[in-house]
């Protein structure tokens, strides 16, 4: 079953595939839908720049494939990926072991989420994802009382991985979520973009998104999930936790010690298109209510 989930950015924030997205068609059947899903929600929102599927596949980061941000685009078609796929399931959870991926996702809703995308590097995109939620996953599987952490990992094949032969960085890549984030209606196992399966470059077959996160937070090309009790290891955290929060929400009021997060340049714009302003937690203030009471100075 499929259906359509439309947050405050609807189809014209990103560009159709001419060959098969009827442009007005979507974007009545997301009207009709947004309406009941969305009530009451603030809309108000700049017109951000389109993004394209070249742009969205062309331009990333994949340190497994190389530090260019071309470089996952021509080196991740190495990346073999086995029929079936399978996720390795574990910690404090009642059905543990190893999951096909289609297992783990058979028989839910796979939505369209239009999303936006931010990096931690302040640049962003406007994604149109395709994929499960990932809180009906996880009731699937059986969440243990004593879990309050969802811990992931990406997988490793050194031998189709040019920055894994090199250690670039510390793999396999490793990231984590509170289990309140991980059960929320916004993050996603996205399976495909544009209705197409995920490309490689982009962390097929599934990867993460938490459109309110870094993108770093969204890991790719999931091979482990874990239910665990502490929190887990995320590879950025380790590497640098100066620079990089376990938590990592969007927030234009606390820079990096490098540069700072109140603007962004949006991939597709050009050269020389203006930046525009950032969006506490991305623009999803309904996350807000999970952060309550804590200092996002210091919880970073």
């Amino acid at each position: 079953m499929t259906r359509r989930w439309t947050p405050d950015l609807s189809p014209a924030d990103v560009t159709p595939k001419a060959l098969w997205l009827n442009r007005r068609r979507l974007i009545q059947a997301a009207a009709g839908a947004g309406g009941a899903l969305i009530a009451g929600r603030a809309a108000a929102q700049e017109a951000l720049e389109p993004n394209s599927l070249d742009d969205i596949r062309s331009y990333n980061n994949f340190y497994e494939f190389g530090t260019g941000k071309s470089d996952p685009a021509e080196n991740a078609q190495a990346l073999e990926i086995p029929d079936p796929w399978t996720i390795e399931v574990d910690g404090l959870v009642d059905k543990a072991g190893t999951w096909s991926l289609a297992d783990l996702i058979d028989g839910l809703d796979v939505e369209e989420r239009i999303y936006r995308f931010r990096c931690v590097e302040a640049w962003s995109m406007v994604v149109p994802w395709n994929g499960v939620e990932l809180a009906a996953v996880l009731d699937r599987l059986g969440v243990q009382e004593g879990a309050r952490y969802v811990a992931f990992e990406t997988v490793v094949q050194p031998e189709n991985m040019p920055g894994v032969r090199r250690n670039v960085i510390p793999f396999p890549y490793v990231e984590g979520l509170r289990l309140d984030e991980a059960m929320h209606p916004l993050t996603l196992l996205a399976t495909g973009i544009y209705g197409e399966p995920m490309a490689k470059q982009n962390g097929a077959p599934v990867r993460l998104v938490v459109p309110w996160k870094y993108g770093f937070k969204s890991i790719k090309s999931l091979v482990r999930i874990s239910l665990v009790e502490e929190q887990p290891p995320a590879t950025w955290n380790i590497i640098n936790p100066r620079e990089y929060g376990f938590y990592s929400n969007v927030n234009p009021e606390v820079s990096h010690p490098r540069w700072s997060q109140a603007t962004e340049r949006v991939i597709g714009g050009g050269l020389f298109s203006a930046r525009q302003d950032t969006l506490m937690f991305n623009g999803y203030d309904e996350v807000a209510s999970l952060y309550e009471g804590m200092d996002l100075a210091e919880n970073f």
